[in-house]
C-alpha cells in the first residue's frame, strides 16, 4: 500500500468508481475547473482539487453548474431516480441550507413515499468543519444537523483509507448518501490500497483500545482525541477510542458495549453541544447504559456560537487535546 492523502483517496475513488460504472457522474460548481476562463479545463477540479483530472477522462460525465446549490441537488436527484448515480459536489457544508428541501423534502422521502418502489442512488459530497480560519460562513460541520433527518445516510470519515472505502460505499448504495469530508484532513495521509474496497455503513471503527474510558469522535476530532488518549497512556490512563465513521446508520452496538467495560464515556465532536452527536450518544449511554456507569459522562464540543474568524479565537473555540485530556480526567474522577 502506498501513502495516500484523505483528498487522493477521494479523488481515486471517483476515478476508479467512474471507471467501473457508466452511470457514475459528477456535477457541481467548478468540478472541471477553469471553465471559462484562461486555465486548462479539468486542471483544477473544484475549490480543494479533489475532482481534478476527472473532467480530462471523462468531459461528458463531469458537469461544471451554476452557483446553485438546489439546482445541483435536484438534478442529482433526479437522475438517480431515472438510474443514474451522481456524485453531487456542495462546496461548503454550510451551504446545505440553499438545497435542504431537495434533501430533506425529497431524496431523503422517496423510497418511503413511493412504497419502497424508487431508489435514489446519489451521493452528495460536502468539505466540512473549522480549522480553516474560514469564518462563520464557511467552518461549520451540519452533519449533526443532517443526521436528525430519517432517509438519508450520513458518513464522516477521518481519515484518508476511511474516506476512499466508505465514498466506494456510498456510490454504491441504492439509498441518498451525505458525505462530510473534514476540510483539515484533507492533507493528513495514511496508506491506502491502489485497488477498489468497500467499509460497510454503521460498524464503526475502535482507533485505541483501553479499560478505563470509553471516547467518541467523530471527523477531525478522532486524530485529537487519539493524541490526547495516547499522552494519558503515560500517565497509566487507557481508553477505548471509537469513530462511528457512519452517523446514520450509528454503531450503537459498539458504543453500547464499550461503555458497558469502562463504565465511563467521553463524547468529543467540534460541533456546538444543543441537540448535536456529543448530547445524543451521552442521551443513548445514559438510556441504556446507566447501570454500567461509573461516573458523568462528559461531553467536549465548541460552545453555542458561531465560528470566530480569528485563528486565536478559532483555536480556543474548538475542542483541543487538553480539553479532551481534562473531560477524560474528569469522568475518572
Amino acid at each position: 500500500m502506498s501513502q495516500k492523502t484523505m483528498r487522493d483517496a477521494i479523488n481515486e475513488a471517483l476515478h476508479q468508481a467512474m471507471e467501473q460504472d457508466e452511470s457514475v457522474f459528477v456535477i457541481g460548481e467548478d468540478v472541471a475547473g477553469c471553465q471559462g476562463s484562461a486555465g486548462e479545463v479539468g486542471s483544477v477540479g473544484g475549490v480543494f482539487g479533489v475532482t481534478t483530472g476527472i473532467y480530462n477522462r471523462w468531459p461528458d460525465r463531469c458537469i461544471d453548474t451554476p452557483i446553485s446549490e438546489s439546482a445541483i441537488v435536484g438534478a442529482a436527484a433526479g437522475a438517480a431516480l431515472v438510474g443514474m448515480r451522481p456524485v453531487a459536489e456542495i462546496m461548503f457544508a454550510d451551504f446545505i441550507g440553499v438545497c435542504m428541501d431537495q434533501i430533506v423534502n425529497q431524496m431523503a422521502k422517496f423510497r418511503y413515499m413511493f412504497g419502497g418502489k424508487s431508489r435514489c442512488p446519489a451521493v452528495i459530497r460536502f468539505s466540512a468543519g473549522g480549522g480553516f480560519s474560514a469564518a462563520g460562513q464557511h467552518s461549520q460541520a451540519m452533519y449533526q444537523v443532517m443526521t436528525s433527518f430519517p432517509g438519508i445516510k450520513v458518513v464522516v470519515p477521518s481519515n484518508a483509507y476511511d474516506a476512499k472505502g466508505l465514498l466506494l460505499s456510498a456510490i454504491a448504495d441504492d439509498d441518498p448518501v451525505l458525505f462530510f469530508e473534514p476540510k483539515v484532513l484533507y492533507q493528513e495521509a495514511c496508506e491506502v490500497p491502489d485497488e477498489m474496497y468497500t467499509i460497510p455503513f454503521g460498524e464503526a471503527a475502535f482507533v485505541r483500545e483501553g479499560d478505563d474510558v470509553t471516547v467518541v469522535a467523530f471527523g477531525q476530532m478522532v486524530p485529537k482525541a487519539a493524541a490526547a488518549i495516547d499522552e494519558l497512556a503515560a500517565e497509566g490512563i487507557s481508553c477505548d477510542l471509537i469513530d462511528p465513521r457512519t452517523t446514520s446508520p450509528l454503531d450503537e452496538n459498539a458504543i453500547l458495549e464499550s461503555v458497558e467495560a469502562t463504565g465511563r464515556l467521553v463524547v468529543v465532536d467540534e460541533a456546538p453541544p444543543r441537540c448535536g452527536l456529543t448530547a445524543d450518544i451521552a442521551g443513548l449511554a445514559a438510556d441504556r447504559a446507566f447501570s454500567s456507569l461509573k461516573g458523568p459522562i462528559k461531553q467536549v464540543c465548541a460552545p453555542h456560537s458561531p465560528t470566530p474568524f480569528s485563528p486565536e479565537l478559532e483555536a480556543a473555540y474548538l475542542p483541543d487535546i487538553p480539553k479532551i485530556k481534562a473531560a477524560i480526567k474528569a469522568t475518572m474522577a
